[in-house]
């Protein structure tokens, strides 16, 4: 099995090159932490991915975002992906970036990238879903251990279909199927286990900020559940990011 890419490390500016500022990526939403801050946090090429959020901004302020990375392993191949939601006061702008090596040694890779902004107005329906560990002894300091944020705006529906039954394992009588439909245009499933504590407040925080937006109504306060600080405010990384950057 191959081994995962090296991460992408903040280069200097060249001397005499004024670094780009990417209006709009250092802007502190709900969650205290800037939008380049949480890409360089993932360290998934953050030069390339706050290029190509920015360009897809446009000069639009972020209001709030969510940055969720997920890796997979392919047969010998180890495959990441990472989703950037970025919330504006009209767009909800979606990015999507995968790698994938071309050769055995991990010398030849590629980035897929892409991006898709809708307007807040379009947006039918924001679903949070929670998962709790031993709800009968749940207490309000109880964290959530998982949680799927979906969001829908096209109108396009998921079918999970199956064979029904009657509930008799000894029956063999054909009873049709059976199946939901979900209306969802993006999943996202944030588990605490695997992503941590803030990651799922920060997505909690997302999908209040989201909603605020999409309704009109006022901004969301920020809420902190039982014995989980603040997340600290992240200043401006001192090297820019600059355009044309590669790993």
């Amino acid at each position: 099995m191959s081994s995962l890419p090296p991460t992408p490390k903040p280069l200097a500016t060249a001397p005499g090159r004024q670094a780009a500022h990417h209006h709009g990526l250092h802007d502190h939403s709900a969650q205290g932490q800037s939008l380049e801050g949480a890409l360089q946090q993932a360290g998934f090429y953050p030069r390339l991915v706050a290029d190509v959020v920015a360009d897809a901004l446009d000069g639009r302020d972020c209001v709030a975002h969510l940055v969720h990375l997920e890796t997979h392993f392919d047969r010998a191949e180890v495959r990441r992906h990472i989703t950037v939601l970025v919330l504006t006061e009209d767009m909800l702008v979606i990015t999507h970036v995968d790698d994938q090596q071309l050769d055995e040694a991990g010398e030849q890779t590629v980035a897929q990238v892409s991006t898709e902004s809708v307007p807040v107005t379009q947006i039918g329906s924001v679903v949070l879903s929670y998962v709790y560990a031993q709800p009968q002894d749940y207490k309000p300091s109880d964290p959530v251990r998982e949680l799927t944020l979906s969001i829908a705006w096209s109108g396009g529906q998921r079918l999970d279909m199956g064979p029904a039954t009657c509930g008799d394992p000894q029956c063999e009588a054909d009873h049709g199927y059976s199946g939901t439909i979900a209306q969802e245009d993006i999943v996202l499933r944030i588990s605490a286990e695997a992503d941590g504590l803030q990651a799922v407040q920060d997505a909690k925080l997302f999908a209040r900020a989201l909603r605020a937006v999409n309704t009109g109504s006022a901004a969301p306060v920020q809420h902190i559940g039982p014995g989980l600080p603040p997340r600290p405010r992240m200043g401006v990384f001192s090297n820019r990011l600059s355009r044309g950057h590669q790993r």
